[in-house]
Protein backbone atom coordinates (compact mmCIF):
# COMPACT_ATOMS: atom_id res chain seq x y z
CA UNK A 1 0.00 0.00 0.00
CA UNK A 2 2.69 2.03 0.60
CA UNK A 3 4.63 1.50 -2.32
CA UNK A 4 1.03 2.30 -4.06
CA UNK A 5 0.69 5.68 -2.63
CA UNK A 6 4.47 6.26 -3.31
CA UNK A 7 3.90 6.03 -6.69
CA UNK A 8 0.16 8.12 -7.02
CA UNK A 9 2.16 10.82 -5.31
CA UNK A 10 4.86 11.51 -7.71
CA UNK A 11 2.27 10.76 -10.78
CA UNK A 12 0.45 14.34 -8.91
CA UNK A 13 3.57 15.66 -9.43
CA UNK A 14 3.52 15.41 -12.96
CA UNK A 15 0.53 17.11 -14.06
CA UNK A 16 1.04 20.66 -14.52
CA UNK A 17 -1.02 24.23 -14.77
CA UNK A 18 -0.43 26.16 -18.21
CA UNK A 19 1.73 28.84 -17.19
CA UNK A 20 0.39 32.39 -17.67
CA UNK A 21 1.47 32.62 -21.09
CA UNK A 22 0.56 29.43 -22.10
CA UNK A 23 -3.15 30.14 -21.43
CA UNK A 24 -3.38 32.05 -23.97
CA UNK A 25 -2.05 30.04 -27.21
CA UNK A 26 -4.51 26.97 -27.03
CA UNK A 27 -7.58 29.94 -27.49
CA UNK A 28 -5.79 31.04 -30.38
CA UNK A 29 -5.87 27.79 -32.25
CA UNK A 30 -8.05 27.34 -35.17
CA UNK A 31 -7.67 25.42 -37.96
CA UNK A 32 -5.53 27.50 -40.10
CA UNK A 33 -3.17 29.04 -37.26
CA UNK A 34 -1.42 27.05 -34.49
CA UNK A 35 1.27 28.51 -31.83
CA UNK A 36 4.22 26.80 -33.34
CA UNK A 37 7.86 28.07 -33.53
CA UNK A 38 10.92 26.29 -34.94
CA UNK A 39 14.63 25.57 -34.02
CA UNK A 40 17.02 24.44 -36.09
CA UNK A 41 20.87 23.35 -35.70
CA UNK A 42 22.97 22.63 -39.06
CA UNK A 43 25.35 20.05 -38.70
CA UNK A 44 28.47 19.50 -40.86
CA UNK A 45 27.68 15.99 -41.72
CA UNK A 46 24.31 14.36 -43.00
CA UNK A 47 21.90 13.30 -40.53
CA UNK A 48 21.60 9.50 -39.45
CA UNK A 49 17.77 9.37 -39.17
CA UNK A 50 17.39 6.31 -37.09
CA UNK A 51 20.28 7.48 -34.31
CA UNK A 52 18.54 10.27 -34.34
CA UNK A 53 15.42 8.48 -33.15
CA UNK A 54 17.11 6.41 -30.34
CA UNK A 55 18.34 10.03 -29.54
CA UNK A 56 15.14 11.34 -29.41
CA UNK A 57 13.94 8.60 -27.43
CA UNK A 58 16.37 8.20 -24.82
CA UNK A 59 16.61 12.44 -24.47
CA UNK A 60 12.58 13.76 -24.16
CA UNK A 61 11.80 11.57 -20.95
CA UNK A 62 14.53 14.49 -19.31
CA UNK A 63 11.93 17.10 -20.24
CA UNK A 64 8.51 16.10 -18.50
CA UNK A 65 6.66 19.53 -19.65
CA UNK A 66 7.70 18.39 -23.32
CA UNK A 67 6.91 14.56 -23.21
CA UNK A 68 3.14 15.97 -22.40
CA UNK A 69 -0.44 16.13 -24.19
CA UNK A 70 -2.53 19.14 -23.19
CA UNK A 71 -6.25 18.12 -21.97
CA UNK A 72 -8.82 20.86 -21.28
CA UNK A 73 -10.93 20.96 -17.94
CA UNK A 74 -13.94 22.96 -17.10
CA UNK A 75 -11.98 25.82 -15.67
CA UNK A 76 -8.41 25.97 -17.01
CA UNK A 77 -6.21 23.85 -19.36
CA UNK A 78 -3.32 21.72 -18.34
CA UNK A 79 -0.19 19.39 -19.29
CA UNK A 80 -0.31 15.72 -18.71
CA UNK A 81 2.33 13.17 -18.61
CA UNK A 82 1.78 11.29 -22.10
CA UNK A 83 3.85 7.87 -22.45
CA UNK A 84 1.91 6.79 -26.19
CA UNK A 85 4.74 5.61 -28.90
CA UNK A 86 6.42 8.79 -29.97
CA UNK A 87 7.39 11.71 -31.55
CA UNK A 88 8.51 10.05 -34.49
CA UNK A 89 11.33 11.27 -36.66
CA UNK A 90 10.18 12.91 -39.61
CA UNK A 91 11.81 13.80 -43.40
CA UNK A 92 11.31 17.28 -43.58
CA UNK A 93 8.64 19.31 -45.25
CA UNK A 94 8.62 22.30 -47.36
CA UNK A 95 6.41 24.15 -44.99
CA UNK A 96 7.36 23.91 -41.58
CA UNK A 97 5.39 25.58 -38.08
CA UNK A 98 2.13 23.66 -39.68
CA UNK A 99 -0.91 23.56 -37.26
CA UNK A 100 -0.91 21.17 -34.30
CA UNK A 101 -3.85 19.40 -33.14
CA UNK A 102 -4.20 18.82 -29.63
CA UNK A 103 -5.41 15.13 -30.78
CA UNK A 104 -3.12 14.37 -33.39
CA UNK A 105 0.56 12.87 -33.08
CA UNK A 106 -0.09 10.18 -30.24
CA UNK A 107 -1.16 14.04 -28.94
CA UNK A 108 2.31 15.39 -28.80
CA UNK A 109 2.86 18.61 -28.97
CA UNK A 110 6.50 18.70 -30.95
CA UNK A 111 7.89 17.83 -33.66
CA UNK A 112 10.98 16.56 -34.52
CA UNK A 113 12.61 16.81 -38.32
CA UNK A 114 15.61 16.23 -40.42
CA UNK A 115 17.01 16.93 -43.95
CA UNK A 116 20.30 16.55 -45.27
CA UNK A 117 23.13 18.01 -41.99
CA UNK A 118 19.56 20.09 -40.46
CA UNK A 119 17.78 18.64 -37.31
CA UNK A 120 14.73 21.08 -36.43
CA UNK A 121 12.77 21.08 -33.67
CA UNK A 122 9.12 22.47 -33.99
CA UNK A 123 6.87 22.79 -30.68
CA UNK A 124 3.87 23.96 -29.37
CA UNK A 125 3.94 27.61 -27.42
CA UNK A 126 1.97 25.95 -24.57
CA UNK A 127 5.16 23.90 -23.95
CA UNK A 128 7.83 26.47 -23.21
CA UNK A 129 9.49 29.64 -24.89
CA UNK A 130 12.41 29.51 -27.67
CA UNK A 131 15.06 28.98 -24.37
CA UNK A 132 13.28 25.86 -23.00
CA UNK A 133 12.96 24.67 -27.07
CA UNK A 134 16.54 25.26 -27.47
CA UNK A 135 17.72 23.33 -24.08
CA UNK A 136 15.55 20.80 -26.08
CA UNK A 137 17.35 20.39 -29.16
CA UNK A 138 20.59 20.85 -27.82
CA UNK A 139 20.46 18.31 -25.32
CA UNK A 140 18.52 15.95 -28.17
CA UNK A 141 22.05 16.93 -30.49
CA UNK A 142 24.58 16.27 -27.97
CA UNK A 143 22.97 12.82 -27.15
CA UNK A 144 22.52 12.05 -31.14
CA UNK A 145 26.65 13.24 -31.49
CA UNK A 146 27.44 11.20 -28.18
CA UNK A 147 25.95 7.89 -30.01
CA UNK A 148 28.00 8.39 -33.31
CA UNK A 149 31.04 8.49 -30.94
CA UNK A 150 31.44 12.84 -30.13
CA UNK A 151 32.60 11.52 -26.73
CA UNK A 152 34.11 14.64 -25.75
CA UNK A 153 30.53 16.66 -25.41
CA UNK A 154 29.70 17.85 -21.65
CA UNK A 155 26.57 19.02 -19.99
CA UNK A 156 26.49 22.43 -19.40
CA UNK A 157 24.41 25.62 -20.71
CA UNK A 158 21.81 24.53 -23.36
CA UNK A 159 22.69 20.65 -22.19
CA UNK A 160 21.24 19.01 -19.66
CA UNK A 161 22.04 15.54 -18.11
CA UNK A 162 19.53 12.95 -19.41
CA UNK A 163 20.13 10.89 -16.29
CA UNK A 164 19.42 13.22 -13.77
CA UNK A 165 15.93 14.41 -12.60
CA UNK A 166 14.31 17.99 -13.45
CA UNK A 167 14.71 20.44 -11.12
CA UNK A 168 11.66 21.81 -9.75
CA UNK A 169 12.32 25.39 -10.82
CA UNK A 170 12.87 23.61 -14.29
CA UNK A 171 8.92 22.96 -14.18
CA UNK A 172 7.72 26.14 -12.75
CA UNK A 173 5.35 28.85 -13.55
CA UNK A 174 8.08 31.71 -12.79
CA UNK A 175 5.46 34.27 -13.74
CA UNK A 176 3.96 34.00 -10.46
CA UNK A 177 7.17 34.02 -8.43
CA UNK A 178 7.97 37.16 -10.21
CA UNK A 179 3.79 39.09 -10.11
CA UNK A 180 4.80 40.82 -6.67
CA UNK A 181 4.64 44.76 -7.89
CA UNK A 182 2.06 46.68 -5.90
CA UNK A 183 0.64 48.47 -9.06
CA UNK A 184 -0.44 47.01 -12.38
CA UNK A 185 0.68 49.59 -15.22
CA UNK A 186 -2.06 50.20 -17.48
CA UNK A 187 -1.14 49.15 -20.91
CA UNK A 188 -1.93 52.28 -23.56
CA UNK A 189 -2.05 50.86 -26.98
CA UNK A 190 -3.10 52.23 -30.35
CA UNK A 191 -3.56 50.39 -33.70
CA UNK A 192 -0.37 50.40 -35.59
CA UNK A 193 0.19 49.66 -39.24
CA UNK A 194 -0.14 46.60 -41.03
CA UNK A 195 1.19 45.31 -44.11
CA UNK A 196 -1.49 44.92 -46.96
CA UNK A 197 -0.49 41.42 -48.96
CA UNK A 198 -1.78 38.52 -50.78
CA UNK A 199 -3.15 35.38 -48.62
CA UNK A 200 -0.89 32.27 -49.65
CA UNK A 201 -3.02 29.14 -49.65
CA UNK A 202 -3.58 26.86 -46.83
CA UNK A 203 -1.26 26.05 -45.31
CA UNK A 204 2.04 27.77 -47.08
CA UNK A 205 4.42 29.44 -44.95
CA UNK A 206 6.95 31.66 -46.89
CA UNK A 207 10.43 31.45 -45.69
CA UNK A 208 13.51 33.78 -46.46
CA UNK A 209 16.70 33.53 -44.53
CA UNK A 210 19.77 35.75 -44.59
CA UNK A 211 22.89 34.73 -43.17
CA UNK A 212 25.58 37.22 -42.55
CA UNK A 213 28.36 37.74 -40.26
CA UNK A 214 28.19 38.82 -36.75
CA UNK A 215 31.57 41.32 -37.02
CA UNK A 216 29.90 42.83 -39.99
CA UNK A 217 26.69 43.29 -38.09
CA UNK A 218 28.33 44.48 -34.97
CA UNK A 219 30.38 47.08 -36.68
CA UNK A 220 27.49 48.52 -39.12
CA UNK A 221 25.35 48.75 -35.53
CA UNK A 222 28.70 50.50 -33.67
CA UNK A 223 28.60 53.19 -36.17
CA UNK A 224 24.98 54.37 -34.98
CA UNK A 225 26.26 53.30 -31.53
CA UNK A 226 23.47 51.07 -31.15
CA UNK A 227 23.69 46.95 -30.43
CA UNK A 228 23.02 44.29 -32.59
CA UNK A 229 19.38 43.97 -31.22
CA UNK A 230 18.70 47.76 -31.17
CA UNK A 231 20.29 47.98 -35.15
CA UNK A 232 18.08 45.08 -36.82
CA UNK A 233 15.29 46.31 -34.91
CA UNK A 234 15.69 50.16 -36.40
CA UNK A 235 16.29 48.37 -39.79
CA UNK A 236 12.52 46.48 -39.97
CA UNK A 237 11.25 49.57 -38.89
CA UNK A 238 13.06 51.03 -41.62
CA UNK A 239 12.07 48.66 -43.87
CA UNK A 240 7.92 48.62 -42.63
CA UNK A 241 8.03 52.57 -42.93
CA UNK A 242 9.46 52.43 -46.21
CA UNK A 243 6.48 49.96 -47.42
CA UNK A 244 4.10 52.24 -45.66
CA UNK A 245 4.62 55.07 -47.58
CA UNK A 246 4.97 53.16 -50.59
CA UNK A 247 1.26 52.41 -50.19
CA UNK A 248 0.63 56.12 -50.44
CA UNK A 249 -1.64 55.80 -47.52
CA UNK A 250 -3.97 58.75 -46.84
CA UNK A 251 -3.95 58.21 -42.71
CA UNK A 252 -0.36 57.17 -41.95
CA UNK A 253 -0.41 54.96 -38.28
CA UNK A 254 2.37 54.72 -35.79
CA UNK A 255 5.24 51.36 -36.74
CA UNK A 256 5.64 49.21 -33.59
CA UNK A 257 7.47 45.69 -33.47
CA UNK A 258 6.23 43.04 -31.09
CA UNK A 259 9.51 42.14 -29.51
CA UNK A 260 9.57 39.26 -27.00
CA UNK A 261 12.21 39.73 -24.15
CA UNK A 262 13.87 37.07 -22.31
CA UNK A 263 12.78 37.36 -18.28
CA UNK A 264 15.44 35.09 -17.72
CA UNK A 265 17.89 37.66 -17.85
CA UNK A 266 16.57 40.50 -15.58
CA UNK A 267 14.84 37.59 -12.90
CA UNK A 268 16.81 34.45 -11.21
CA UNK A 269 15.28 31.59 -13.29
CA UNK A 270 16.08 28.46 -14.88
CA UNK A 271 12.51 27.34 -16.20
CA UNK A 272 12.31 25.70 -19.21
CA UNK A 273 8.27 26.89 -19.75
CA UNK A 274 7.33 30.09 -20.95
CA UNK A 275 8.85 33.27 -19.20
CA UNK A 276 9.27 36.18 -21.69
CA UNK A 277 6.92 39.38 -21.82
CA UNK A 278 6.15 41.84 -24.71
CA UNK A 279 7.83 45.13 -25.40
CA UNK A 280 6.74 47.39 -28.90
CA UNK A 281 10.13 49.64 -29.75
CA UNK A 282 8.16 51.85 -32.53
CA UNK A 283 7.99 54.96 -34.52
CA UNK A 284 4.77 57.07 -35.12
CA UNK A 285 5.72 59.22 -39.08
CA UNK A 286 2.17 61.28 -37.89
CA UNK A 287 5.08 63.40 -36.25
CA UNK A 288 6.97 63.81 -39.61
CA UNK A 289 10.02 62.07 -41.78
CA UNK A 290 11.98 59.76 -39.64
CA UNK A 291 15.61 59.33 -40.73
CA UNK A 292 17.48 56.03 -40.35
CA UNK A 293 19.40 57.81 -37.58
CA UNK A 294 16.60 59.06 -35.52
CA UNK A 295 15.34 55.31 -35.73
CA UNK A 296 18.07 54.25 -34.53
CA UNK A 297 18.36 56.43 -31.64
CA UNK A 298 14.48 55.94 -31.05
CA UNK A 299 14.74 52.32 -30.50
CA UNK A 300 17.39 52.85 -28.19
CA UNK A 301 16.45 54.93 -26.20
CA UNK A 302 13.37 52.93 -26.27
CA UNK A 303 15.09 49.93 -24.85
CA UNK A 304 16.87 51.87 -22.08
CA UNK A 305 13.64 52.71 -20.23
CA UNK A 306 11.91 49.86 -21.22
CA UNK A 307 14.44 47.06 -20.19
CA UNK A 308 14.37 47.04 -16.29
CA UNK A 309 13.70 44.89 -13.31
CA UNK A 310 10.86 47.33 -12.20
CA UNK A 311 9.01 47.69 -15.48
CA UNK A 312 9.32 44.14 -16.14
CA UNK A 313 7.85 43.27 -12.62
CA UNK A 314 5.10 45.34 -13.38
CA UNK A 315 4.40 43.96 -16.81
CA UNK A 316 4.59 40.46 -14.99
CA UNK A 317 2.13 41.89 -12.49
CA UNK A 318 -0.31 42.96 -14.77
CA UNK A 319 -0.63 40.04 -17.03
CA UNK A 320 -1.09 38.02 -13.31
CA UNK A 321 -3.75 40.16 -12.18
CA UNK A 322 -6.38 38.50 -14.47
CA UNK A 323 -5.37 34.99 -13.63
CA UNK A 324 -5.63 35.37 -9.53
CA UNK A 325 -8.92 37.30 -10.04
CA UNK A 326 -11.14 34.42 -7.85
CA UNK A 327 -14.46 35.99 -10.44
CA UNK A 328 -12.11 35.03 -13.35
CA UNK A 329 -11.10 31.38 -12.27
CA UNK A 330 -14.33 30.58 -11.63
CA UNK A 331 -15.90 31.38 -15.13
CA UNK A 332 -16.10 28.30 -17.64
CA UNK A 333 -13.59 28.08 -20.09
CA UNK A 334 -15.53 28.41 -23.26
CA UNK A 335 -16.11 31.81 -22.25
CA UNK A 336 -12.52 32.61 -20.71
CA UNK A 337 -11.86 31.15 -24.31
CA UNK A 338 -14.35 33.54 -26.54
CA UNK A 339 -13.60 36.61 -24.40
CA UNK A 340 -9.46 35.93 -24.93
CA UNK A 341 -9.82 35.43 -28.53
CA UNK A 342 -11.59 38.49 -28.99
CA UNK A 343 -9.54 41.03 -27.22
CA UNK A 344 -6.47 39.16 -28.89
CA UNK A 345 -8.14 39.69 -32.34
CA UNK A 346 -9.66 43.80 -31.93
CA UNK A 347 -6.94 44.74 -29.59
CA UNK A 348 -3.51 43.00 -28.97
CA UNK A 349 -2.53 41.87 -32.33
CA UNK A 350 -3.63 44.92 -34.13
CA UNK A 351 -0.56 46.46 -31.77
CA UNK A 352 2.61 45.77 -33.70
CA UNK A 353 3.38 45.72 -37.62
CA UNK A 354 5.74 42.75 -37.36
CA UNK A 355 7.30 40.04 -34.85
CA UNK A 356 11.16 40.04 -34.20
CA UNK A 357 12.53 38.28 -31.42
CA UNK A 358 16.66 37.29 -30.95
CA UNK A 359 17.56 34.97 -28.95
CA UNK A 360 21.21 36.52 -29.23
CA UNK A 361 24.62 34.67 -29.23
CA UNK A 362 23.85 31.23 -28.84
CA UNK A 363 26.61 29.18 -26.67
CA UNK A 364 27.23 25.37 -27.06
CA UNK A 365 29.87 22.90 -24.79
CA UNK A 366 33.28 23.27 -26.44
CA UNK A 367 33.74 19.70 -27.38
CA UNK A 368 29.97 20.27 -29.39
CA UNK A 369 31.27 23.08 -31.44
CA UNK A 370 33.24 21.35 -33.92
CA UNK A 371 29.97 19.25 -35.43
CA UNK A 372 27.65 22.73 -35.49
CA UNK A 373 27.77 25.10 -38.81
CA UNK A 374 24.71 27.44 -37.68
CA UNK A 375 21.25 27.41 -36.40
CA UNK A 376 17.45 29.17 -37.32
CA UNK A 377 14.71 29.96 -35.76
CA UNK A 378 11.35 30.67 -36.89
CA UNK A 379 8.33 32.37 -34.74
CA UNK A 380 5.76 30.49 -37.52
CA UNK A 381 2.70 31.48 -38.81
CA UNK A 382 2.07 34.70 -38.23
CA UNK A 383 -1.35 35.02 -36.47
CA UNK A 384 -2.76 37.68 -39.44
CA UNK A 385 -1.42 38.87 -42.71
CA UNK A 386 1.99 40.18 -41.46
CA UNK A 387 5.76 38.84 -41.54
CA UNK A 388 7.88 37.30 -38.51
CA UNK A 389 11.48 38.07 -38.41
CA UNK A 390 13.65 36.09 -35.96
CA UNK A 391 17.68 35.96 -35.16
CA UNK A 392 20.17 34.15 -33.12
CA UNK A 393 23.64 33.59 -33.88
CA UNK A 394 26.63 30.83 -33.40
CA UNK A 395 30.34 31.70 -33.53
CA UNK A 396 30.56 34.10 -36.70
CA UNK A 397 27.09 33.23 -38.26
CA UNK A 398 24.56 35.25 -37.74
CA UNK A 399 21.04 34.66 -39.21
CA UNK A 400 17.82 36.41 -39.39
CA UNK A 401 14.85 34.14 -40.72
CA UNK A 402 11.23 35.53 -42.04
CA UNK A 403 8.22 33.71 -42.08
CA UNK A 404 5.18 34.83 -43.50
CA UNK A 405 1.95 34.02 -44.69
CA UNK A 406 1.22 36.60 -47.53
CA UNK A 407 2.88 36.38 -51.19
CA UNK A 408 4.21 39.49 -51.02
CA UNK A 409 7.99 40.28 -49.83
CA UNK A 410 8.66 43.84 -49.89
CA UNK A 411 9.74 44.19 -46.22
CA UNK A 412 12.41 41.30 -46.07
CA UNK A 413 13.46 43.39 -49.58
CA UNK A 414 14.07 46.31 -47.80
CA UNK A 415 15.57 44.86 -44.91
CA UNK A 416 17.65 43.41 -46.94
CA UNK A 417 18.66 45.88 -48.77
CA UNK A 418 19.22 48.22 -45.89
CA UNK A 419 21.78 45.86 -44.48
CA UNK A 420 23.78 45.10 -47.75
CA UNK A 421 24.15 49.23 -48.05
CA UNK A 422 25.62 49.01 -44.86
CA UNK A 423 28.09 46.93 -46.10
CA UNK A 424 26.29 43.75 -44.75
CA UNK A 425 27.42 41.25 -47.19
CA UNK A 426 23.82 38.77 -46.71
CA UNK A 427 23.61 34.97 -48.38
CA UNK A 428 19.73 34.30 -49.00
CA UNK A 429 18.26 30.99 -48.36
CA UNK A 430 14.45 30.43 -49.45
CA UNK A 431 11.81 27.59 -49.51
CA UNK A 432 9.72 30.68 -52.27
CA UNK A 433 9.27 29.90 -55.56
CA UNK A 434 11.28 31.88 -57.96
Amino acid sequence: MAKKEGRDKNRRKDWYELDLSAIVYPTLQRRDFSSVYRLSVVLKEEIRPKVLQQALDRTLPRFPTYKAAIRKGLFWRYLEPNDRPGPFVQEDVRNPCQPMYFKANNRYLIRVYYFRNRISLEAHHSLGDGTGGMCVLMTLTAVYLRMLGAAGIQNGGFVLDIDGEPEEEELEDAYMRYANAKVCPPRPGEKAYRVRGTAEPFYTLNIIDGIMSVSEVMAAAKRYQATITEYLNAVLLYALLTKQQEERRVRLRPVKIAMPVNLRRFFPSITLRNFITMIYPGVDPRLGKYTFEEIVQQVHNYMRYQLNEKLLRGDITTNAATQRNPFIRVVPLFIKDFVVRLFYTKVQDRNSSAGLTNMGALKAPEGMKPYIERFDIYMGQPFSRRTNCAIISFEDILTVNFASSIIEADVERYFFRKLVKDGIHVKIESNREI
